[in-house]
């Protein structure tokens, strides 16, 4: 069994076409699973919007996805997730609204949700809590807590990595959209199961930005800060530098 995993699009659509393309190419894939953040950052959320429900990908909530929810209700409190309600309409707010919070994918030959890999945003428990490479077991552990599953794949934190915790596999597959890890690529992951051996394994795929593409679609779409936004793409890092 073999399932893609991608997250935070966060409405940067030409790097989102980049990892379909990828996708196209490489699969057929037994399950294609996005991991939240779809639409508040870039400038394309209607057309990423467009090209999910084309797919029918499931997808899980991420905060930012939850944000532009809520401000369908109240209002939305700053600029970016206005832009990005005001793109999506009634049609984007509704698919937002019936996001599932997890995935959870039962493998071939596995002996109940112990040997299942479990989509999620940011951790099991919440849309926040980010699964920080740098903490320690214990740490994770927290994070995650009693959740059954053989692996945990994830987005939120945009830095990708995988480790073993306790026997079990986690999956940070960085981002599509606007990866952190100081490498500008557009990310994904994939998890094989190997039925033989009961056994998850992970890889990050990394392929080119769109990077002349999109500074082209930043301009052109009316998306406030747009320059900002295009100076921290290309930073690629929570670093300030």
């Amino acid at each position: 069994m073999r399932v893609a995993v991608l997250s935070d699009i966060h409405g940067f659509h030409p790097a989102f076409k980049t990892v379909l393309a990828e996708l196209d190419r490489t699969g057929p894939y037994d399950r294609i699973v996005v991991a939240g953040d779809l639409f508040e950052a870039g400038p394309g959320p209607e057309i990423v919007l467009e090209l999910l429900l084309e797919r029918g990908y499931p997808a899980v909530m991420g905060n930012t996805d939850m944000e532009i929810l809520e401000a369908s209700r109240e209002g939305a409190p700053d600029d970016e997730i206005k832009y990005a309600l005001d793109r999506l309409g009634p049609k984007g707010v509704a698919f937002i609204s019936k996001l599932r919070m997890t995935d959870r994918i039962s493998p071939p030959g596995g002996n109940g949700p112990e040997d299942d890999l479990l989509v999620v945003h940011a951790n099991p428990r919440n849309l926040l809590d980010r699964l920080d490479p740098e903490y320690s077991d214990d740490e994770l552990n927290q994070v995650i807590g009693d959740v059954r599953a053989a692996a945990i794949a994830f987005g939120h934190y945009h830095v990708s990595y995988q480790r073993r915790v306790n026997g079990r596999l986690l999956l940070d597959v960085s981002a599509v959209g606007n990866p952190k890890d100081g490498k500008l690529c557009c990310k994904f992951g994939v998890l094989t199961w190997d039925e033989s051996k009961r056994n998850w394994d992970g890889e990050i795929v990394e392929l080119p930005y769109p990077l002349a593409e999109t500074e082209k679609a930043m301009r052109k779409s009316g998306m406030p800060n747009w320059e900002k936004a295009l100076k921290k793409l290309k930073r690629a890092t929570y670093k300030q530098r």
